[in-house]
C-alpha cells in the first residue's frame, strides 16, 4: 500500500489556543457543534407509537431480569411486579419516571472551559473505549493492549479539539492487574487531559475510587462534586432483557451522587434481539428505559442519556456488522423515540473493519453521519475503533478526527448564511460573463476561511502526490500520530492536587484496589 519510510506532510501552525504542545497540524478550534439540521425521521407518527407500544408491552408483560438485589428492592418499593429476578412495571409509572429526567444537562470537568452540554441539539464526540487489542502500522499486527498504548490514546484525546470527552479505557492495559487498572488509567486520564472522563460500573470499589479521584482532581469539596455532574458512566444491559449486578450497583451509586448516566443496550438484530429493526429497537428501548426509571426513582432529575447500539449480525458467520444500512436506520429510529421521551441520546462511530482501510472509513462515516441525522447528542467510539470494538488504532483515530472536523464544519451556520454579502450580487456583477472570481476583493477578503481545510486529506493531483512519495492516507495518519505524541504537553495541574491524587492511588493500591476473580 504505502511506501515504507517515506514521510507524509504534517506541518502547519497551531489551530487553537486551547491546545498545548508543538504545532503538528492545523486543526479547528475547540467548540461544541450544534446540529442545525432537521433530523431524518424514517418513522411516521404511527410507527413511533407502534415501537413505543412494543417497548411498553415488553416492560408490562414480559419484564426485565434485574440481577441486583438492591435494585430489586427499589423496584419492589416502587410497586413493580416481581417474580424471582423478573421485574414488570406499568407504563404509567415508567412514563412518570421518564418525565422527571432532564432533556439536557452539563458535565463540568476539572477545566471548566471543557464543560460539555448533553442535549439542546449539541453533538459531542468521545474516543474509542474498551478494545482489548491494538493495531498500528509500525508493527502491522494485532497486539495486546498496554498502559503505554492507552496513554497514547489519552494524549490523542486531549490533543484533538474535535474530541470532547475521554470515555472508557481507549485500549485495555492488560499489563496492569485488573484490581488496580482503574486507578492507573483514571490517574492518566486526569493528568493527561482536562476533559470530561468516565468510570466503569464494574464493582463498588471502582466507582467509588473514580468518583473520589475526579473530586480530588477538580479541587472540589464533596458538596461541590455532588452539586452537578462532573463525570459520567455508561452501562450496557445484557441483552436480551437483563441488567447485571455490578452495572446496576454503579448506576445507583452515580445517581445518588448526581453524576452523568448513560444506558446503552447492545442489541444485535438476529442474535440478541429480533431480526427486524423495529423489534430490536423496541427491545433496546425497554432495556434502557427501565434503567432510566430506576435512576429517576432514586434521584428525581438525575442526568440520564438513552443510548443505542442496535445493529445486525452477518447471518452467515454470526459476526457483528456496523455502519450498515440497518444500523443507520435503527439509529435514526431510536432518535425519534428519544425525542418522544424527551431524553438526550447516545450513539457510536463504529465499523467491523480490521485495519484502517476503505471499509473502515465508509462504515465509520455511515455510523457518524447516522448519528448526525438521528439527532444524537453524545457519540461514543467516534475515533479509533476497529474490528467491531476489539481493536483500537492510532492511525484510525487520526483518520476519524478528519471526519469529525468535516461534521463540525458542516454544521457551521456561516456556510448557509444568506446576507447580502453572502449572496454577493456586486461580485457577480463585477465578473459578469467574463473572467473569474479569484482576483476579486470579495474573494481575497474570504479565501483563507471560505472552505474547510483538511489536516489529513491530500488534495494534490496524482503527479504531485507521487513525486512527494505516494504516501497513502493511513501512513500519513501514522506519522501525524507519532509527531503528536512526541510533542505532547499535558494540560496544567496544580502540584498539590497532583500529589493528593497520586497519594490516593498509592493508598488504594496498598489496600488491594478492587477485588477480582483472579
Amino acid at each position: 500500500m504505502a511506501r515504507a519510510g517515506r514521510k507524509g506532510r504534517g506541518g502547519g501552525r497551531a489551530g487553537a489556543a486551547e491546545r498545548r504542545g508543538a504545532a503538528v497540524i492545523e486543526q479547528m478550534p475547540w467548540s461544541i457543534p450544534k446540529n442545525i439540521d432537521r433530523p431524518i425521521e424514517p418513522l411516521n407518527e404511527e410507527g413511533v407509537l407502534a415501537i413505543h407500544e412494543g417497548a411498553m408491552r415488553i416492560l408490562e408483560e414480559i419484564g426485565i431480569e434485574i440481577l441486583n438485589a438492591e435494585a430489586l428492592e427499589v423496584f419492589r418499593e416502587a410497586g413493580a411486579t416481581i417474580k424471582d429476578t423478573n421485574v414488570r412495571v406499568g407504563r404509567d409509572w415508567i412514563m412518570e419516571m421518564i418525565g422527571k429526567a432532564p432533556s439536557s444537562f452539563t458535565i463540568t470537568p476539572r477545566n471548566p472551559e471543557r464543560e460539555i452540554t448533553i442535549g439542546d441539539n449539541n453533538i459531542v464526540f468521545g474516543n474509542v473505549s474498551s478494545p482489548p487489542s491494538y493495531w498500528t502500522m509500525e508493527t502491522g499486527r494485532k497486539m495486546t493492549g498496554t498502559r503505554e498504548m492507552c496513554k497514547d490514546f489519552i494524549k490523542l484525546s486531549q490533543y484533538f479539539n474535535c474530541i470532547h470527552f475521554c470515555g472508557g479505557y481507549p485500549v485495555e492495559p492488560q499489563d496492569v492487574h485488573a484490581s488496580i487498572r482503574h486507578l492507573d488509567v483514571v490517574f492518566d486520564k486526569l493528568t493527561l487531559t482536562d476533559k470530561v472522563v468516565h468510570t466503569y460500573c464494574l464493582g463498588k470499589e471502582r466507582v467509588e475510587d473514580n468518583m473520589e479521584m475526579v473530586r480530588i482532581a477538580g479541587g472540589l469539596t464533596h458538596e461541590e462534586f455532588e452539586a452537578k455532574p462532573r463525570m459520567y458512566s455508561n452501562i450496557n444491559s445484557t441483552s436480551p432483557l437483563k441488567h447485571d449486578e455490578p452495572m446496576l450497583d454503579g448506576w445507583m451509586r452515580l445517581a445518588r451522587r448526581n453524576q452523568g448516566l448513560v444506558v446503552t443496550p447492545f442489541t444485535l438484530a438476529g442474535a440478541m434481539a429480533p431480526v427486524t429493526m423495529a423489534g430490536a429497537v423496541a427491545q433496546s428501548l425497554a432495556e434502557g428505559l427501565i434503567a432510566v426509571a430506576l435512576a429517576q426513582y432514586i434521584r428525581p432529575g438525575a442526568s440520564c442519556v438513552i443510548g443505542t447500539f442496535t445493529s445486525n449480525v452477518d447471518m452467515k458467520s454470526g459476526a457483528p456488522a456496523f455502519g450498515t444500512p440497518e444500523y443507520m436506520r435503527a439509529t435514526q429510529m431510536t432518535g425519534q423515540l428519544a425525542r418522544f421521551y424527551g431524553l438526550p441520546m447516545r450513539s457510536s462511530g463504529v465499523c467491523a473493519a480490521n485495519v484502517p482501510d476503505g471499509q473502515a472509513i465508509w462504515e465509520t462515516s455511515n455510523s457518524l453521519w447516522s448519528a448526525v441525522h438521528s439527532g444524537t447528542n453524545m457519540v461514543y467510539h467516534a475515533a479509533g475503533w476497529l474490528e467491531g470494538g476489539l481493536i483500537a488504532s492510532p492511525e484510525k483515530f487520526v483518520m476519524d478526527c478528519e471526519i469529525l472536523q468535516h461534521i463540525q464544519r458542516y454544521m457551521d451556520p456561516k456556510i448557509t448564511a444568506t446576507t447580502p454579502d453572502d449572496i454577493a450580487l456586486d461580485a457577480i456583477a463585477e465578473v459578469g460573463g467574463q473572467g473569474h472570481f479569484f482576483g476579486l476583493q470579495h474573494t481575497q477578503d474570504r479565501y483563507e476561511t471560505a472552505f474547510y481545510q483538511p489536516f489529513l486529506s491530500d488534495w494534490r493531483n496524482f503527479e504531485a502526490w507521487d513525486a512527494a512519495g505516494a504516501v497513502w492516507t493511513p501512513e500519513r495518519a501514522h506519522h501525524m500520530y507519532k509527531e503528536i505524541i512526541a510533542s505532547f504537553e499535558a494540560p496544567p495541574m496544580d502540584e498539590a492536587i497532583r500529589e493528593e491524587l497520586a497519594a490516593f492511588v498509592a493508598r488504594r493500591k496498598d489496600e488491594g484496589g478492587a477485588p477480582t476473580d483472579f
